[in-house]
């Protein structure tokens, strides 16, 4: 929106031609996500807090997260308001990209909020049906799936990038539309479950999502892309301020959400940043990537995934808990010791992702 403005105004100022650029444009959308979130976050706090809008705890957890009980949830609020704000103030509003990467966003944040809100609200422990969420996920993460793959208009855009190895891509044809949909399910329901102890999402979900940021900026800019020994797909690099607006909104989140926590994100947050992750990675062609980068939240819903399958196969656990950080809480690791360990293994992970752009 604002684009637009500094576009009027440099003809009378040149001055203003700055906002033109992307790199600017994405400081600003950040910072702008940031001081949202540091100026409506203590507000929104006390609101949920009057309103008992508390987090229910496991009995069958760490004795620890008993303290936790009635913290405020639903802070998820406050990112997706960040992120929206400041992309809509700050990328390019004609970009296809982002608003289909906005729709999944806030689709997905809308089925968290519902849950969120029978399960707090309605006091029904169970929010909505398992079904059902699946169902409302599905189909928001079908339609931006088809848009992607109507909206392609090179053959790279449906096909599935090998990282470092060059040229080695795998065409996928309408099939990308399952990968899609995919990766945007599967990495909502990742942080969902990530989403346990103080600060274990959002962190690892920040320096993804700048990676992710960084990708779309390389592969939206025909030298770079050239230079790099990638495929450029045009218009991509606008989705750059979205990275940027949700590391951010991420940060100033965590300025609350840190150990010992003062509001937690729900549903709200989890399913709409997860899904965010999905479908940005699918934008900028770097699918694989993700799953390298995210290996945090790949390993924590493969321990639900072992867990189940070897209880209902052998009637014995694999871990004291899932997932997987729960395990390591009962087997004696503090809780801030949980997070910051799987903090720096997503820092080394975000950093072997990175690589792919020079090891080709």
């Amino acid at each position: 929106m604002l684009l637009y403005l500094t576009k009027y105004l440099a003809q009378f100022e040149s001055g203003f031609n700055v906002f033109n650029y992307l790199t600017m444009r994405a400081i600003l959308g950040a910072l702008t996500a940031l001081i949202i979130s540091f100026i409506v976050g203590p507000r929104m706090i006390r609101r949920l807090s009057v309103n008992q809008l508390g987090q229910p705890v496991r009995k069958d957890g760490p004795k620890t997260h008993l303290l936790k009980a009635g913290t405020p949830t639903m802070g998820g609020t406050l990112i997706l308001t960040a992120i929206t704000v400041s992309t809509v103030l700050w990328a390019d509003l004609e970009n296809t990209y982002i608003w289909i990467v906005l729709f999944v966003t806030l689709s997905f944040g809308v089925i968290g909020y519902v849950d969120d809100y029978k399960k707090l609200v309605l006091q029904n422990p169970a929010g909505i049906s398992a079904k059902q969420k699946l169902f409302w996920q599905s189909s928001a993460a079908l339609v931006a799936a088809i848009a992607l793959y109507v909206t392609a208009t090179d053959e790279v855009q449906t096909s599935l990038l090998i990282p470092y190895f060059k040229d080695l891509a795998i065409p996928l044809g309408m099939f990308q539309i399952v990968v899609t949909y995919f990766f945007i399910v599967g990495f909502s329901n990742a942080v969902n479950l990530t989403d346990g102890l103080d600060g274990l999402a959002i962190m690892p979900t920040v320096l993804i999502g700048g990676a992710l940021g960084l990708f779309a900026y390389v592969t939206g800019h025909a030298n770079f892309s050239e230079y790099l020994g990638i495929p450029y797909v045009a218009g991509t690099g606008e989705v750059m301020v979205f990275c940027a607006a949700m590391a951010g909104a991420g940060l100033g989140f965590l300025w609350f959400n840190t150990y010992p926590a003062q509001v937690f994100m729900g549903d709200i947050g989890a399913l709409s940043l997860g899904a965010s992750l999905g479908v940005v990675a699918v934008v900028v062609r770097q699918e694989i990537v993700l799953v390298i980068m995210g290996g945090v939240f790949v390993v924590e819903t493969l321990s639900v995934i072992i867990q189940v399958v070897s209880f209902k196969l052998t009637g014995k656990r694999v871990f004291r808990m899932a997932p997987l950080h729960h395990h390591f809480e009962l087997k004696g690791w503090a809780e801030p010791k949980v997070i910051v360990r799987f903090w720096i293994i997503t820092v080394i992970l975000v950093l072997i992702g990175l690589a792919s752009l020079k090891i080709r």
